[in-house]
C-alpha cells in the first residue's frame, strides 16, 4: 500500500531512510556560498538596510509567512535579479517525489521557486517568523529531491525572515546535501552576505 506523506510533516530521518539522503562531510562540496560572491553597490546596501528596518519594525507584532515573503524575500529576489530574464519565478508550485521500492509518496508545495529553462535554481521555504529553521530544512530538502535534472546541482534557502540557511544537493545515485552557516538579519552585515550568495547562485546558471 502506498504511503502518502505531506511535505510539511516530513522529518530528516524519513528522507535519510527512504531516499538514502546523506549529509556531505566534504568541505569542498558546497563552496558556492563562500567563494567568488560578488560585492554590493551602495544602493543595494541602502535597499537592504530598509528591508532590515522594515522587518524589525514588523516583528513587534506577530508576522505570518505571507508578510515574511513580502517584506524580506521579495526584495532579496528582486535585488538578486531573479525577476529578470533569463529567470522566472513561480509561487506555491506542487511537487511530488516517489520511492517506488518503499511505496512512499511525498507531496507538498514550494513557497517560491526560481527557475531557468526548467532548471531549479533556488527553492525557498519561508516559515512563520519565530519558527526555527530546523522546521523548514527537511521540507526544503524534500522539494529539492524533486529536481527534474538529477545530474545538475540544486540550491535551496530556508528562512523565517530573520534567519537564513543555504543548501546544495546533488542527487546522483544517492542524494547528497550540505548546509551553509546560518545567517541572521540582526547581526552585522549578514543580510548583505545573503544577497551576495543569491547573486552568486544566479551567476552560476547564466
Amino acid at each position: 500500500m502506498t504511503q502518502i506523506i505531506q511535505s510539511e510533516k516530513i522529518r530528516l530521518y524519513d528522507l535519510e531512510k527512504k531516499f538514502k539522503l546523506r549529509l556531505s562531510d566534504d568541505k569542498q562540496f558546497f563552496t558556492e556560498w563562500q567563494e567568488n560572491i560578488p560585492k554590493l553597490s551602495e544602493i543595494e546596501k541602502q535597499q537592504l538596510e530598509r528591508v532590515k528596518a522594515s522587518y524589525l519594525n514588523l516583528t513587534k507584532r506577530p508576522m505570518l509567512e505571507d508578510m515574511v515573503k513580502m517584506v524580506v524575500l521579495s526584495p532579496l529576489l528582486n535585488c538578486a535579479g531573479f525577476y529578470l530574464p533569463p529567470f522566472y519565478s513561480t509561487s506555491e508550485s506542487s511537487v511530488e517525489i516517489c520511492d517506488e521500492d518503499e511505496g512512499v509518496i511525498i507531496r507538498g508545495k514550494i513557497d517560491v521557486l526560481v527557475l531557468q529553462d526548467q532548471l531549479w535554481i533556488v527553492v525557498i521555504e519561508s516559515k512563520q517568523a519565530g519558527f526555527s529553521l530546523e522546521v523548514g530544512i527537511p521540507q526544503a530538502l524534500a522539494y529539492m529531491l524533486a529536481n527534474p535534472k538529477p545530474d545538475k546541482p540544486v540550491f535551496g534557502l530556508v528562512t523565517n525572515g530573520g534567519n537564513f540557511i543555504f543548501m546544495k544537493m546533488i542527487r546522483g545515485e544517492e542524494p547528497i546535501y550540505a548546509l551553509s552557516d546560518e545567517f541572521t538579519l540582526r547581526r552585522g552585515d549578514d543580510l548583505y552576505i545573503v544577497l551576495r550568495i543569491l547573486k552568486r547562485l544566479g551567476q552560476l546558471f547564466v
